[in-house]
């Protein structure tokens, strides 16, 4: 599998239209035949999945119990929103308008590669998450990561 990785600084027209840079189009070679999906991430901003990563969370979800009243409200939650995008002939994807209401994003954006879907902010929005960093960011890595075992590792 090919991972995402690159952020990038786009900017939307006034019909909420963004060209997909170069460098990210090169990573999303199935965007152009397949399309994109964008939905509510989990705090304001939104996220990108390519149609494959897309329909393996809707896999994930259909395993849950819909009888249990948290898991109807978690995919109802989780799902509203989710539109597909398709490329138009110049590169260019249509975010909706409630979407881009609900993370707060007016014309500049900016393109986060997260492993295996790309989250899309509000330029201010960002800059602030970025500058809150954590003072000790060595601490945090060691809580998520210290304690995991590496495949291909010896003990």
């Amino acid at each position: 599998m090919s991972y995402l990785t690159g952020e990038f600084e786009c900017k939307l027209d006034t019909k909420g239209r963004m060209m997909v840079p170069a460098g990210l189009k090169k990573k999303l070679p199935e965007a152009d035949s397949e399309g994109l999906v964008i939905n509510r991430g989990f705090k304001k901003y939104l996220v990108i999945y390519t149609k494959k990563e897309w329909d393996k969370k809707l896999d994930e979800l259909n395993k849950l119990n819909q009888y249990e009243n948290k898991n109807i409200e978690f995919i109802r939650y989780f799902t509203r929103g989710a539109t597909e995008l398709t490329l138009d002939a110049t590169g260019r994807i249509n975010l909706p308008k409630q979407l881009l209401d609900y993370a707060g994003i007016d014309n500049e954006v900016v393109l986060t590669c997260q492993i295996n879907k790309i989250e899309v902010w509000d330029k201010n929005a960002y800059q602030a998450l970025i500058d809150s960093e954590p003072e000790n960011f060595a601490d945090l890595a060691e809580d998520v990561m210290g304690g995991k075992r590496r495949e291909g590792m010896n003990e």
